[in-house]
C-alpha cells in the first residue's frame, strides 16, 4: 500500500514543479519576445485557451487527483475494526521525542478523503474559469494552493502531536498568500490581517499547551519527553493540568471553526477570499478544528473535557443561535453561507460534547456533510454572481430557474441537502447529533433543535432569492456550461451517494469514535459508554466505579 507520506507531499510536489516549469516557460517566453504575442493573436484566440491550461495549474490539477485517486483507495481498504492502519513511525527529533508519525484511522479517513475532493475540485475549477479572467500569476497560486493541501492532510493524518501542531500551524502560511495577493475588494489585506492575527493567537496558544502536554506526562508519569498521542494517552495528566491545558487547546480549534464568539474574522474574510480558495477554507479548514476535539481533546484531557462540558455546550448552542439569526438578516449570499457555516459548526460542537459516541459519530458525520455541501454552494453562488453582473446580493440575483434549469436543479439538490431534508446524509448526522444530546442535556438539546427548523428558513430563502422571485435587472439568465458542469456535477453525485448510503461512513468510523469518547463518557457517568478502543487496542472496560 502506499505509504502516507507519498499522499501528503504529492500535490506539494506537484505546486512546485509547476512553478519550477512555469518560471521556465516565462523565460521562454522573454526571449522569444512580441513574436508569441503576435501568433496568438493570429490563432483566432486558441492562445487565450491556452493560456488557462498553463503547467502550474496543469501540474497541480494532477497533483490533486493524484491524492484524491490515493485517498479513495485508502477508504476502500480501511478496515474498520483495525485501529491505526498504514502507520509510518520515524523518530523526528529524538531529543524532544518527537517523531514524523502518520496513520490513517476511523476518525480521519473520509476528512482525508473530503480534503483531497474539495481541493481537486478548487484546482479545477480555477483551471476551468469559464466567464472569469484566468489565474494572475498562476505559479504562485496553484504553489500556495498545493502547499495549504499538503498541510491540511498532514494535520488530520498527523499521530504526534508537536506534528499536529505544526501542520496546523503550517496551514496558515499559504492562506495568507492566497487571501492577500488573489483576494477580492478593498479591505482584502484588512480581511487577511485579522485572520492572521486570530489564529496565530489560537495557534501560539496550543503550541504553548502541546509542549506543556509532553513535558509534564513525563513529569507527572516518570519517564522520557514524547508527543506521540498513543504514549501521551498512557501518561494521564493531572487534573488541574488537564483543565487549563483544555483551554488553550479548545481557543485553537473555536478559531478556526470558526465559533462564536470567536469568530470575528468570518465576515471579512469570506467576503475577500477567491471562491476557489473559500470552496476548501470553508469546506475543509474549519473541520481541523473540530477534528482536533474528537482525535486530541477528548482522548488526552477526559477529566477536562467533563468539566467543561456545559461551557462548550452553550458555546455550540450560542454558535447555533447566533448564526441562525445572522444568516436570516444577511443579503449577501457569502455572508449567509458564512454565518451558516457557524450554526453547523455549532451543531458539531454539541454533538462532540454530548460526550456520547452516538452524538460524536454524528459530529463526524457532519464534518464530512457540512463540508460536501459548502463546496458546490459556494460554487454555485460564483456563478450566479456572474449571471448577475459580478453582484453576490441575492436580492440582485433571482429568476433564472425555468432559464437555467440544470444549474437550478443542481442548486436545489444541494439546498435540501445544506437543510436536512430526510433522505440524505445531514438528516441522518443532525439526528444521531441530537439523539446523542438528548441523552445528556435535555434542555440544551431542545433548544438546539430549534437550529434545525432556522436552518430550513435561511437555506430556503438563499435557493428562492437566487433563483426565483423577479429576475434581477443585471441579471443574464443562461444555462451552466460544460466547464462548471465538471466542477459542480462531481461533487453533487457524492452527496447523493452519502444520501443513499451514510452507512459507509458510519460503519468505518464507529469503533474509532467510541474510543474517542470512552473515557469521557464514562467519567461523565454515561452508562452508554461501552468499550475503550485507542491505538488499535481494544478490549472491555467496566465503567461501575467511574464518577463524575
Amino acid at each position: 500500500m502506499p505509504a502516507l507520506s507519498i499522499l501528503i507531499w504529492v500535490p506539494l510536489a506537484c505546486g512546485l514543479a509547476g512553478a519550477l516549469l512555469g518560471a521556465l516557460g516565462s523565460a521562454a517566453a522573454v526571449e522569444t519576445g512580441p513574436a508569441s504575442a503576435d501568433a496568438g493573436e493570429a490563432d483566432g484566440g486558441a492562445g487565450s485557451a491556452r493560456q488557462r491550461w498553463n503547467a502550474p495549474g496543469t501540474l497541480a490539477l494532477l497533483g490533486s487527483l493524484a491524492a484524491l485517486g490515493l485517498a479513495v483507495y485508502y477508504i476502500a481498504e480501511f478496515n474498520p475494526g483495525g485501529g491505526l492502519q498504514d502507520v509510518t513511525d520515524t523518530v523526528w527529533i529524538a531529543a524532544l521525542g518527537i517523531h514524523y508519525k502518520l496513520a490513517i484511522t476511523g476518525l480521519n479517513v473520509f476528512l482525508v478523503g473530503l480534503t483531497t475532493l474539495l481541493f481537486a475540485a478548487a484546482v479545477l475549477a480555477s483551471n476551468l474559469r469559464s466567464e472569469a479572467p484566468p489565474v494572475d500569476r498562476p505559479r504562485l497560486y496553484y504553489f500556495n494552493f498545493m502547499l495549504a493541501e499538503s498541510a491540511v492532510l498532514g494535520a488530520f493524518l498527523a499521530q504526534d502531536l508537536a506534528l499536529f501542531v505544526a501542520f496546523f500551524d503550517l496551514m496558515l502560511i499559504p492562506f495568507y498568500f492566497l487571501i492577500g495577493g488573489w483576494g477580492q475588494g478593498p479591505d482584502r489585506v484588512k480581511a487577511t490581517i485579522k485572520l492572521v492575527i486570530y489564529t496565530l493567537v489560537g495557534s501560539l496558544l496550543m503550541l504553548a499547551g502541546a509542549i506543556a502536554t509532553g513535558v509534564l506526562a513525563a513529569q507527572q508519569n516518570g519517564g522520557h519527553v514524547t508527543f506521540v498521542l498513543s504514549a501521551l494517552h498512557a501518561l494521564p495528566l493531572s487534573t488541574g493540568s488537564q483543565e487549563w491545558i483544555f483551554l488553550f487547546f479548545a481557543a485553537a480549534f473555536l478559531v478556526k471553526m470558526p465559533a462564536f464568539p470567536l469568530h470575528g474574522w468570518m465576515p471579512d474574510g469570506y467576503r475577500a477570499m477567491p471562491i476557489e480558495v473559500l470552496m476548501v477554507f470553508s469546506g475543509v479548514l474549519s473541520k481541523v478544528g473540530a477534528y482536533g476535539f474528537l482525535a486530541i481533546v477528548l482522548p488526552l484531557f477526559p477529566q477536562a473535557s467533563v468539566h467543561f462540558q456545559t461551557l462548550m455546550l452553550l458555546i455550540g448552542l450560542a454558535s447555533i443561535l447566533y448564526g441562525s439569526l445572522q444568516a436570516f438578516s444577511q443579503t449577501d449570499a457569502r455572508l449567509i453561507l458564512g454565518y451558516s457555516s457557524v450554526a453547523q459548526l455549532g451543531f458539531i460542537t454539541v454533538g462532540i460534547f454530548a460526550l456520547d459516541h452516538q452524538g460524536a459519530q454524528g459530529a463526524l458525520l457532519q464534518m464530512l456533510n457540512h463540508g460536501l455541501v459548502m463546496g458546490p454552494i459556494l460554487f454555485i453562488v460564483a456563478l450566479l454572481a456572474r449571471r448577475a453582473g459580478g453582484s453576490e446580493d441575492i436580492r440582485e440575483m433571482g429568476g433564472i430557474a425555468f432559464r437555467a434549469p440544470v444549474l437550478a436543479s443542481l442548486a436545489l439538490i444541494v439546498t435540501l441537502a445544506t437543510l436536512a431534508m430526510p433522505g440524505s446524509s445531514n438528516f441522518v448526522g443532525e439526528f444521531l447529533i441530537l439523539l446523542g444530546l438528548f441523552k445528556a442535556k435535555l434542555a440544551i438539546a431542545i433548544i438546539a433543535f430549534s437550529g434545525v427548523v432556522m436552518a430550513s428558513v435561511y437555506a430556503l430563502r438563499l435557493f428562492i432569492g437566487a433563483f426565483h422571485n423577479r429576475v434581477g435587472g443585471r441579471v443574464d439568465s443562461h444555462e451552466i456550461g460544460l466547464r462548471d458542469g465538471l466542477v459542480l456535477v462531481p461533487l453533487v453525485l457524492v452527496i447523493l451517494f452519502f444520501a443513499i448510503y451514510p452507512q459507509l461512513a458510519l460503519h468505518r468510523s464507529e469503533d474509532a469514535v467510541k474510543g474517542a469518547v470512552f473515557e469521557a463518557q464514562a467519567l461523565a457517568g454515561n452508562p452508554h459508554a461501552q468499550f475503550h478502543y485507542f491505538g488499535g487496542s481494544a478490549g472491555a472496560a467496566a465503567i461501575a466505579s467511574a464518577g463524575p
